[in-house]
């Protein structure tokens, strides 16, 4: 087995808000899926600390950006767009590899979609740049 994994083989879990991963299907037209978990911090030094800094962490986020190519009609990008156009949310699971396959894993819960900017370059596919932020984290899915 090897010791890495190819981002060509990672997936992109879509439904509902509120969907379980089960439930979720793959969103096939997505590419250079890139996924963003961070934590606030909280400056929690004292004079104990012989003239370091200490720093805990707080509140975490995590975005997803991704693009998708422009596809009218197909109901995982509608979905996507709706969610933007409409303030709401969408369920999705970043996951490092098939839901199904023992070990992949990757944050899951409701997104909001925060960025839909329609790229639209001379010789190229006429694609959509996604920025989704999550709104209700529901778990760290792990495949068993």
């Amino acid at each position: 087995m090897a010791d890495f994994i190819l981002g060509m083989n990672a997936k992109l879990y879509q439904g509902d808000a509120g969907a379980d991963v089960a439930t979720m299907t793959e969103n096939s037209n997505v590419k250079d899926v890139t996924l963003s978990l961070e934590a606030g911090e909280a400056d929690i030094s004292t004079r104990g600390n012989s003239g370091w800094r200490a720093t805990a962490p707080t509140l975490r986020e995590c975005n997803c950006e991704f693009e998708m190519v422009w596809r009218p009609g197909d109901a995982q990008f509608d979905a996507i767009k709706t969610a933007f156009l409409s303030s709401g949310t969408v369920g999705m699971a970043v996951l490092t590899g098939d839901s199904t396959v023992t070990g992949s894993e990757g944050p899951a819960g409701d997104w909001s979609i925060t960025n839909f900017s329609r790229n639209e370059p001379l010789e190229e596919a006429v694609t959509v740049s996604v920025t989704a932020k999550l709104a209700k984290f529901t778990e760290w899915f792990v495949a068993a």
